[in-house]
């Protein structure tokens, strides 16, 4: 039927031997044309892939957008008064929907003495091993939760963490950088 998406990519080369590649993709009459460029020499195409790790790695600050939207729209679809389990797999999914590498449950291992404790602590989120995230669902949460999240950082070495509070009836109100 005509009101069908009809959607088709082509790639083409360049016929004027440039090592151009182009992937033209068709959808619902709008065309969007991606030139990726083949390097010819091995050097061009370590600097090209260096390149590219560079652009997908994501600062702490990149990460805590992403996760505070998914935050936002989560608690907009479902409202507060959800059990944190629920929040959490649910968040870890909207994270990973949005290309972000998600661990659930962490063991955060703690040393004392020389013994090292693997049982010590548990985040509930880590994100893409740069981002932990603590989540409630409480009417208000304490300074305890906030000094929790703290010995986290502490304990791991990562510089950024959220305490995310899906109880409170807006979001904005229950999220706390770390």
């Amino acid at each position: 039927s005509a009101h069908q998406a009809e959607e088709r990519t082509e790639d083409r080369r360049r016929g004027d031997g440039g090592g151009e590649e182009i992937q033209v993709t068709h959808k619902q009459n709008r065309m969007t044309t991606v030139a990726h460029t083949k390097p010819q020499s091995h050097e061009e195409r370590r600097d090209l892939q260096m390149k590219s790790q560079k652009q997908t790695e994501m600062t702490e600050n990149e990460i805590g957008k992403i996760i505070v939207d998914c935050a936002v729209r989560l608690h907009k679809e479902l409202g507060p008064g959800l059990l944190e389990t629920v929040y959490e797999v649910l968040l870890a999914h909207l994270l990973q929907e949005a290309g972000l590498k998600v661990e659930r449950q962490v063991t955060i291992p703690i040393a004392f003495r020389g013994i090292r404790f693997d049982e010590g602590f548990r985040a509930d989120i880590v994100v893409e091993d740069k981002v932990i995230l603590e989540l409630k669902s409480v009417e208000s949460a304490g300074k305890a939760h906030k000094k929790q999240v703290l010995t986290y950082l502490k304990l791991t070495g990562m510089k950024l963490g959220y305490l995310l509070n899906f109880g409170e009836c807006l979001m904005k109100d229950g999220i706390s950088r770390v």
